[in-house]
């Protein structure tokens, strides 16, 4: 007897070349940005900036691939993928990162784990650094 397994696609919402978006979005799923964004993107998922995306505000998500530009600071709690026409400029925060070459990125970097280390560092009654 043979098992038939479902699965569960989540909803993958996306802005598409032409459009443009003022305002925040926040978002459960996969999000997938060929347009222009004004504003903040939180996202549980996995966000994708297209060849033409730009994002303008900073962005919180689990997983991204950018292509496109992002104007603002990133926080990818697990893996940054700037391809090789990526355009970044901000800080980023991030686990793994993943840079073609070719991709511009201005900013400063720095690791999840790091900042984690520092943290564990400092005596329990000494001044936070961040």
């Amino acid at each position: 007897m043979a098992k038939t397994m479902e699965i569960e696609n989540s909803p993958i919402n996306i802005i598409t070349d032409g459009t443009t978006v003022k305002g925040d979005i926040v978002a459960s799923g996969d999000f997938r940005l060929d347009g222009l964004l004004e504003g903040n993107i939180q996202l549980n998922g996995k966000l994708v900036i297209g060849d033409s995306g730009v994002v303008n505000g900073n962005v919180l998500c689990q997983n991204a691939n950018i292509i496109g530009t992002v104007n603002g600071n990133l926080s990818v709690k697990e893996l940054l993928s700037l391809h090789a026409s990526a355009r970044v400029r901000g800080d980023i925060l991030i686990n793994k990162l993943s840079i073609e070459p070719g991709a511009v990125f201005s900013g400063k970097c720095r690791m999840i784990d790091e900042i984690r280390a520092q943290h564990e560092e400092q005596p329990a009654d000494a001044p936070a650094t961040e």
